[in-house]
């Protein structure tokens, strides 16, 4: 299509994993399995946290959030992917479109702060022990949850209603399964160095600021876990953390890849397996390495089976 100016456009097209027809049935398969694998995993955590009250403690009512969250994450991508596979469509609606980003954002920004506060808990669980339960009372652990929607909705009110105040070309294609930020506003037809600043200024804050609270946090969690004389007590504080850094590991990983790359990457096939690292990978991981390492979900599940 030739370039041109198109204020009133009605839809985006999405390209997708991959253009091969006979690929597209496998394409589905995979990422329907991956998706109720996501919501079941993360659904029986949320339950089990739900349900016992063994587990209603801060550490698991943050890893509930952080449950609740991942299934939403992933749903607010998957479904109209599986949709467009199923019905041989690549179109999504502009407002379709605008609602996806502004839930993703909210989404993952979500994430990011959920996986920070778990790390200042096992900061004060590790650290400060003998104050643990006076520090991260109810009410603390309420409000930095709240905190957490609190910021990453402002965030999404801001970058959706900025990519609202610009014009689009005609070429509308999005070379990924989702509306991705970097790539609708990189289809606009004026100038974009605002919404540019913007993306990488709420990076900066909203990612880097947490990433840098969480490396400062096991900084300490380290220096506190190096002064335990006993062997066993090492191992058991470094156990309380090892599913958290892991998730921690992998998030940031992933989702840095695609707002890190040069702009001329983000159209390549490497931006969308980083974009389905973060975006469905890591939500159906989160379920498995905590409830692999854990002993308590493993415990609180089988009571909540009967077994």
């Amino acid at each position: 299509m030739e370039p041109g100016n198109d204020t009133r456009i009605s839809e985006f097209l999405l390209l997708g994993i991959s253009n091969e027809p006979e690929l597209q049935p496998y394409i589905f398969g995979i990422f329907l399995c991956m998706y109720l694998i996501t919501v079941f995993g993360n659904l029986l955590i949320f339950l089990a946290v739900s349900s016992d009250p063994h587990l209603h403690t801060p550490m698991y009512f943050f890893l509930s959030n952080l449950s609740f969250v991942d299934i939403c994450f992933i749903s607010t991508t998957i479904p109209k992917m599986l949709w467009n596979i199923q019905m041989q469509s690549k179109g999504i609606s502009y407002e379709g479109c605008i609602t996806q980003i502004y839930f993703l954002l909210l989404f993952a920004g979500l994430d990011d702060f959920l996986l920070t506060v778990m790390a200042y808990d096992r900061f004060v669980a590790i650290c400060h022990p003998l104050h643990y339960t006076v520090i991260m009372n109810p009410r603390l652990c309420g409000l930095l949850v709240l905190l957490s929607w609190v910021m990453s909705a402002l965030n999404s009110l801001v970058q959706t209603l900025m990519i609202l105040q610009l014009s689009f070309c005609r070429d509308l294609e999005i070379p990924n399964f989702f509306c991705e930020l970097n790539q609708v506003v990189r289809r606009a037809c004026c100038d974009t160095f605002l919404n540019d600043v913007m993306v990488y200024v709420a990076a900066g804050l909203l990612s880097g600021g947490p990433f840098i609270a969480i490396l400062y946090s096991y900084s300490k969690i380290g220096s506190s876990i190096c002064r335990i004389s006993l062997a066993q007590g090492k191992y058991t504080a470094f156990y309380t953390c090892a599913s958290h850094l892991s998730v921690v590991a992998l998030f940031y990983s992933t989702i840095l890849g695609v707002y890190l790359n040069p702009a001329d990457a983000h159209s390549s096939h490497s931006s969308v397996t980083t974009s389905v690292m973060y975006t469905v990978v890591t939500p159906m991981l989160n379920p498995f390495i905590y409830s692999l390492r854990n002993k308590d979900i493993k415990k609180a599940l089988k009571r909540f089976f009967g077994l």
